[in-house]
């Protein structure tokens, strides 16, 4: 159970500061159950989120520390791109990764589109609105939760990992080695 105060990554939320642990004065809510009141950190509106501490539906975990952030940071040149070339495919895969609530996975979204998107902009070609979809969607997760573990801005955090994969990038195109972006 987590404690009043914690940083807790919940769902599409994304990083949520624990504000109360309680029960809820609303009709919809069980009067008999404990809940945790969530403050989203990085949402435009300021709203609270509800859920039960036990709901074991909605995927909810402690956040990074800044630790695995470092670590994470550092595993981006060893992060696979992924490419499935059929788009029903494709979004049924994102979905999947989303679902798990893991950062690695963010960060392979993240990875794989960027990439992606590169070698399309070069060929004259545009992005998919599905890839764009989950692309800001995982950078909405994965630097709101990079920012709050490493006490930096979400842009600091975007700039350092997009520069990052921009090195990795440049380093494939120098050893003309195979084009690791999997061919559509």
């Amino acid at each position: 159970m987590f404690q009043v105060n914690d940083l807790v990554v919940f769902g599409t939320h994304g990083i949520c500061r624990v504000e109360v642990i309680g029960s809820l004065q609303m009709s919809a809510a069980d009067e008999d159950r404990l809940y945790y009141t969530l403050k989203p950190l990085y949402e435009a509106q300021q709203c609270a989120v509800y859920t039960p501490v036990d709901n074991l539906k909605a995927p909810m975990r402690a956040a990074s520390t800044r630790e695995e952030a470092v670590k994470l940071i550092g595993r981006i040149p060893d992060t696979p791109a992924m490419w499935v070339p059929d788009e029903r495919q494709r979004e049924g895969m994102y979905k999947e990764i989303m679902m798990r609530n893991e950062c690695i996975g963010w960060l392979q979204i993240i990875k794989t589109i960027y990439l992606k998107k590169q070698k399309r902009l070069a060929e004259g070609k545009k992005n998919t609105s599905k890839d764009d979809f989950y692309f800001k969607m995982a950078e909405d997760l994965l630097y709101g939760e990079l920012a709050a573990a490493l006490e930096l801005e979400q842009t600091a955090v975007k700039d350092m990992v997009i520069e990052r994969i921009k090195d990795e990038e440049k380093q494939v195109m120098e050893s003309e080695g195979p084009d690791p972006f999997l061919q559509e």
